[in-house]
This record gives C-alpha cells, sequence and structure tokens, in this order.
C-alpha cells in the first residue's frame, strides 16, 4: 500500500486527518476480504485425489508440498489472514494437482513395466517349447523311406490284376444249389427284375 507524506506546509489537523484515513483504508482493506472456503474446500478435495491417485508412492514430494501448504493455509484461516489463505490453498491445490499427475504417471509406467516383463516371460516360455519340441523331432527315429511328414500323402495304388478277376457270364454269379438261398426280405436291396 502506498502512504503519501504530506507536504511540510499543510496545517497539522490536515495531516492528523490523512493519517487517519490512510490507518482506517488500510484496516479496512483486510476486513473486506471474505474467508476463502471454496478454495480450502478445493484444496482439501485435491488432496485426496491426490492421495487415492497414489501420490504417496509415485510423487511423494509434490505430495509433501501440497500437504505443507494446506496446513499454512488453516493457520492463516485462524489467523483470519483470508488473503493469505486463499492463496496458500491456491498453491497446495496447484501442487496436488501436479502430485496427482505425476502419481498416475508413475502407475501407468509401473502398469506397463509388468506388461512388458509378462511378454518377455512368454517369448522366452515359447521359445524353451520350440527349443525342446525340435529336440524331440530330431530325436525320433525317422522311417527307412525317409519322413513322413515331408512326403505328401498320396493314393494308394490299385491291387493287381491277379487280385482281381473278370466276372463269369454276363457278370452275374449264380449260387451253388446245396446253399439253401437266402429268405426273401421286404426291404429293396437292389434286387432286379
Amino acid at each position: 500500500m502506498y502512504f503519501f507524506s504530506p507536504q511540510a506546509g499543510f496545517p497539522v489537523r490536515f495531516r492528523a486527518a490523512s493519517a487517519a484515513m490512510a490507518l482506517a483504508l488500510a484496516l479496512g482493506g483486510c476486513a473486506t476480504v471474505p474467508p476463502p472456503n471454496d478454495s480450502m474446500n478445493l484444496a482439501q478435495n485435491m488432496l485426496q485425489a491426490a492421495r487415492d491417485a497414489g501420490a504417496a508412492d509415485y510423487a511423494p514430494v509434490d505430495l509433501g508440498f501440497a500437504q505443507d501448504k494446506f496446513q499454512q493455509a488453516q493457520a492463516a484461516m485462524a489467523e483470519r489472514k483470508f488473503a493469505d489463505a486463499a492463496d496458500l490453498a491456491e498453491e497446495s491445490s496447484a501442487d496436488a494437482e501436479l502430485a496427482t499427475s505425476k502419481a498416475r504417471l508413475g502407475a501407468a509406467r509401473a502398469q506397463m513395466q509388468s506388461k512388458l516383463q509378462e511378454n518377455t516371460r512368454l517369448r522366452h516360455e515359447g521359445e524353451q517349447l520350440a527349443a525342446q519340441q525340435q529336440q524331440m523331432e530330431q530325436a525320433a527315429p525317422s522311417p527307412a523311406s525317409g519322413s513322413s511328414a515331408a512326403q505328401p500323402m498320396q493314393d494308394m495304388p490299385a491291387p493287381s490284376a491277379s487280385v482281381l478277376s473278370a466276372p463269369a457270364g454276363d457278370g452275374f454269379q449264380t449260387l451253388p444249389d446245396s446253399t439253401p438261398a437266402p429268405a426273401s426280405s421286404t426291404g429293396n436291396q437292389g434286387d432286379q427284375p
């Protein structure tokens, strides 16, 4: 606040009145600042959000700054220094927000590192299984004609002509008389008329 001194030529009453007016303005300015309840509530909520985000683990220094500023703001409120309390509450909110951001970043990095370790472990297991399978294939005896896996499947060859005989007569064979004829069935078995 700027205080001016009255010039030496002014009467003493004027100097006393101007000093009283300056004192009234100074005291009146302090009384017009309302308590920063909203700023204090916001700072407290931001501190809780930082704690919930894991700032104690990932950003303890920033969380400590935020808590210290909040305690200073509470002390200023108790002393009815509302302007100081408002400033300290805003600083506490900013520090708590920074702690929250750092905690979220730290948690994301930790999760990413965990996933990378899991992927490395799975890759290593897959390589071990492939090596074991390759060792088993090399240790298994191979067939004399070569590897069956390397040769494609072929159709079976037809039996030689000596196994098959040509049908007698017009293609139908008759049963000898000593064998009883099978009983006629009602089902359609391909009987020819």
